[in-house]
């Protein structure tokens, strides 16, 4: 990609020989990577995309602050800064948590002492007026929504997270924008550039062609994947509502766009993008238009030309699809490890609800054992809860493996977390039902699933405590499978669903609001108090204290880089999950009971991989593993290494 000319191009665009020789260095290693995959895509049409791109990148480089070129080569010198144990998450929304993007910053003690260096504020550039998908569309993506702040506050909040060790992660919606953004207003006026960034279509002809394989998103409030637009006069693709339209990835301007996007953000000190709807990207009729193979492609082309900028940024993948297809957001064959960083285990979070609803660990262990291993320099979102549904992502082929039917399971789920089904603990909500496939997904708080509403309702202590020890032992689960474990705002409190969340008009047509409410900052105060004691009494101090202990015991276990995977291996009781991690220290073995019995567990499975004496990490006791059988507390959580 470095010709002669682009060489002596590069000379005069520095003044500094030392920035330039930097520019010219990354360019020769990633510039290759940028070039091939966008004429993989773009064709005959790269090489002029390419020129314009370069211009791009260099206006932002020498526009990047000198504390974040700083980081760039810290990050250069420690490329697995992501995957570290050390690395806890913490997501939530601006105003949520905190009310404004200053006020976040007068919260950031409260962070610190939970252990957080990765702060994932959902979306906070501004979004359409009205209802707008919880900000995902988005109206300008250079502003804040105007009540949160600005966009020089996001600016400073950046560089205080910055100085205390926390990455700011930011949402980037890629797949479409709201009919209000300025390439969608200038496509309406009939501007016949920005039309092109958009699939508009003067009849039903290809739009019906395309809905034969389409599945629907939100079947209750947007319908089809189409919807006529008497301005623009033509069918638009909006696969997520009528509000948000699907830009056309195959224009290389669009390309050209978003890298301009991305690195503008990038100096404003974002340094992780959650890289929204990314699996839609690409259209092709005939399929389901998810997981193309140029999704893959631009994606590498994107984080390439990132890496040549701003190599401190990181991509996450919002890829919520299957196993077989998930991992190619991490990178396969060509793209091993160079796609995206880190990507979203959907699978684990389905499947830790499904065995604490079934008491059986096999789906899970199954589904596991059939998970294709990630690239060692790729890291995984790991989560109990987040700001989205669950939606029952149970492959048929897993459950068959089980002796299980996928679509009965499926059902048995969306009874059991609705509360429909005898005998449920939990309190959610049914989310997007869809009466052609059956699908129903769930809309609540970690702690309303886990049952704590009702077992606060009935004031019986030993359901409090069961339900407590559900939300650790689901928590305790997601620290050690290994990656970043992102704690979803006010589940470190055992937050209980805002039943009066209809009472705002713009959330009442949308039930995931029950399972986003405000944080109670004196609910925070007590529980903090309440912990300090040594013994906890309220379950919010209860939850404070537990989450807290499991964060520190985690930061201090080298096993749980993110390098290595976490490997089910077989259970000898279908209530225990066994998951072994292999590191150069040794093997780290987690021991999980999902049900609320107690469980004689026979020792052999243990003694094989640790020998005849373990220590609990969690716990800080020895086991010796000589006898034939280990008690097993109800929801008990292990943590074990070999010897003492």
């Amino acid at each position: 990609m470095l010709t002669p000319d682009l060489a002596a191009r590069l000379r005069l665009a520095f003044d500094d020989d030392r920035d330039a020789e930097t520019f010219r260095l990354r360019l020769e290693r990633y510039g290759p990577e940028l070039a091939d995959n966008l004429r993989a895509v773009y064709g005959n049409h790269a090489d002029a995309l390419i020129g314009e791109l370069l211009e791009v990148m260099l206006h932002a480089y020498h526009a990047r602050p000198a504390d974040l070129k700083r980081l760039d080569e810290a990050r250069l010198l420690r490329p697995d800064w992501l995957q570290g144990p050390e690395m806890v998450g913490y997501v939530a929304y601006v105003d949520r948590f905190a009310g404004t993007l200053r006020g976040v910053g007068e919260r950031l003690e409260y962070l610190e002492g939970l252990g957080v260096t990765y702060l994932h504020l959902l979306p906070l550039l501004r979004p359409r007026d009205g209802e707008n998908d919880g900000g995902y569309a988005v109206q300008d993506y250079r502003s804040v929504r105007p009540d949160l702040g600005t966009i020089d506050d996001l600016s400073a909040l950046a560089r205080e997270l910055r100085g205390r060790g926390i990455s700011l992660v930011l949402d980037l919606v890629l797949n479409h924008v709201a009919e209000e953004h300025e390439w969608a207003v200038r496509a309406t006026a009939g501007e016949a550039a920005y039309r092109d960034y958009f699939h508009i279509f003067p009849d039903r002809t290809q739009p019906d062609a395309y809905e034969r394989t389409l599945p629907e998103i939100f079947p209750d409030f947007a319908p089809g994947n189409f919807t006529w637009n008497g301005e623009a006069g033509g069918w638009v693709w909006t696969t997520f509502n009528r509000s948000q339209w699907d830009v056309n990835w195959g224009n290389p301007a669009v390309f050209r766009e978003y890298l301009d996007l991305i690195l503008t953000l990038a100096n404003r000190g974002v340094e992780v993008f959650r890289l929204d709807a990314i699996a839609f990207l690409w259209k092709r009729l005939g399929t389901d238009c998810q997981n193309q193979p140029e999704v893959h492609r631009l994606t590498h082309a994107l984080r390439a030309a990132t890496r040549i900028v701003a190599p401190a940024v990181a991509f996450k993948a919002e890829a919520i699809v299957a196993p077989g297809d998930l991992i190619h957001y991490l990178g396969s064959r060509d793209h091993h490890g160079r796609v995206s960083d880190m990507a979203y285990h959907n699978s684990l979070m389905v499947q830790l609800w499904s065995s604490l609803a079934s008491r059986d660990t096999r789906l899970l262990t199954a589904a596991l054992a059939a998970f294709p291993p990630k690239p060692t320099n790729t890291t995984w979102g790991v989560y109990v809860r987040c700001h989205d549904d669950i939606g029952w992502a149970i492959a048929d082929e897993d459950a068959a493996r089980v002796g299980l039917s996928g679509p009965a399971h499926r059902h048995f789920l969306s009874d059991f977390y609705s509360g429909e089904f005898p005998g449920s603990f939990a309190r959610g909500l049914v989310f997007q039902h869809h009466p052609q496939t059956g699908d129903r997904r769930i809309s609540g708080t970690a702690a309303s699933l886990a049952g704590l509403d009702l077992a606060l309702e009935t004031g019986d202590a030993e359901r409090v405590n069961d339900a407590l020890a559900r939300l650790l032992l689901l928590h305790a689960v997601m620290l050690g499978f290994g990656g970043v474990p992102l704690l979803y705002m006010g589940d470190e409190l055992a937050l209980l669903n805002d039943t009066d969340f209809a009472a705002v008009p713009a959330h009442a047509a949308d039930n995931r609001w029950v399972h986003r409410p405000q944080m109670d900052w004196e609910l925070v105060a007590s529980a903090q108090a309440d912990a300090a004691t040594g013994q906890p009494v309220t379950p919010a101090g209860r939850m404070f204290a537990g989450l807290r202990h499991l964060l520190a015991v985690r930061r201090r276990t080298p096993h749980l880089h993110a390098s290595t995977e976490s490997r089910p291996l077989p259970s000898p009781d279908p209530c225990v999950l066994l998951l072994r991690r292999e590191h150069p220290t040794g093997v780290l073995l987690q021991v999980y009971n999902f049900s609320e019995h107690h469980i004689t567990f026979p020792t052999w499975p243990l003694q094989e991989q640790l020998g005849a004496v373990a220590h609990d990490l969690l716990g800080e006791s020895q086991f010796h593993l000589g006898g034939p059988d280990l008690a097993l507390e109800p929801y008990r959580a292990l943590w074990l290494v070999a010897g003492g």
